[in-house]
């Protein structure tokens, strides 16, 4: 990466004890403060997935909509939003999923993909993977694959990485922090 990863780092925040005690909390922020940090990141996310093969750019709730329109912008495809429960007004399938805070519900309108189409999936990180392995189940059930699931952060002592790959997901994002690191 042209903007070095000691950079990209600089731009996300640690947050101790949010949003419960005991988590340190990575906060993006910062980055989408940098024009040159987000153009950066954008950049390398563009490079690598510019002459991928994959149909569509599915964007995870919340803070995946913020580079997952870029993307799909940039690449000429389709976005796919994967919502919290009671945010999409069409037809629906719903998944149920444990994270590090809790059991949730994430949904995606049941005409956004089909057979033979490949999604990936950004989201700003990999925590337990719960969220983004939800989301590939949604697009299993809809007759679709997954590309590949994609961050800026990866937070590998949660087991995120490793859970999306035993489901079948492979994974990238542009740097790691360890939980102890700040």
């Amino acid at each position: 990466m042209s903007f070095s990863e000691s950079a990209l780092k600089s731009l996300i925040r640690a947050v101790p004890d949010f949003p419960k005690p005991g988590v340190i909390f990575r906060d993006i922020t910062p980055l989408f403060q940098s024009p040159e940090g987000l153009r950066a990141v954008m950049a390398e996310l563009l490079e690598r997935y510019r002459s991928a093969s994959f149909t569509h750019v599915g964007a995870l709730d919340a803070r995946g909509f913020l580079i997952g329109p870029i993307l799909a912008y940039e690449l000429g495809k389709p976005l796919v939003l994967f919502r919290k429960q009671g945010k999409l007004p069409a037809e629906l399938l719903t998944e149920v999923y444990s994270t590090e805070y809790g059991d949730s519900v994430i949904e995606v309108h049941k005409d956004s993909v089909g057979a033979g189409d490949s999604v990936l999936l950004v989201d700003d990180l990999i925590a337990t993977g719960g969220t983004l392995v939800a989301a590939g189940n949604l697009i299993r059930r809809l007759g679709a694959e997954v590309h590949e699931a994609a961050a800026i952060v990866d937070l590998p002592e949660l087991g995120g990485s490793k859970r999306l790959e035993a489901a079948g997901i492979p994974t990238f994002a542009l740097t790691s922090f360890a939980l102890s690191e700040y």
